[in-house]
């Protein structure tokens, strides 16, 4: 399994894909707030681990592993930030607190946790009792 650092190159990597038909190291370094020879470091690194295919000045691919690994950590981060949401985060903090605890969680939490946004997702009437919780523990 790739590191936490990995992973979140492969996330945005896999993300810029999908948004723009492809990714630049100019455009990983712009979204992920580093700097390009860092990039280009931790894409050599991707390619000789088989996350997927560099040359350089030319771009890169993900390889199929590395569009499988991207498509999870993708659906992670967007199970995470419902999740937050149903129990009631604020807005302005769900994004910054997916990414401080998306990496400490294993996937069999994860799926603990899809199995819960599910379970309140099947019945809005579960999360308007559990807003009506949270209201009368805050009076």
């Amino acid at each position: 399994m790739p590191t936490p650092s990995m992973e979140d190159y492969i996330e945005q990597i896999f993300i810029l894909i999908e948004n723009k038909g492809y990714a630049r190291v100019s455009d990983i370094a712009e979204a992920l707030s580093v700097h390009p020879s860092s990039v280009t470091k931790m894409v050599q690194k991707l390619d000789k681990d088989d996350y997927l295919v560099y040359e350089k000045y030319r771009g890169l691919v993900l390889t199929p592993k590395g569009k499988k690994i991207g498509k999870r950590l993708v659906d992670r981060h967007h199970l995470l930030e419902q999740f937050l949401k149903i129990i009631g985060v604020d807005a302005e903090n769900i994004y910054k607190d997916v990414e401080g605890i998306e990496h400490h969680l294993s996937w069999n939490s994860i799926d603990r946790i899809g199995d819960l946004v599910q379970f309140f997702e099947k019945d809005p009437a579960r999360i308007a009792a559990l807003k009506r919780h949270q209201m009368e523990n805050e009076e």
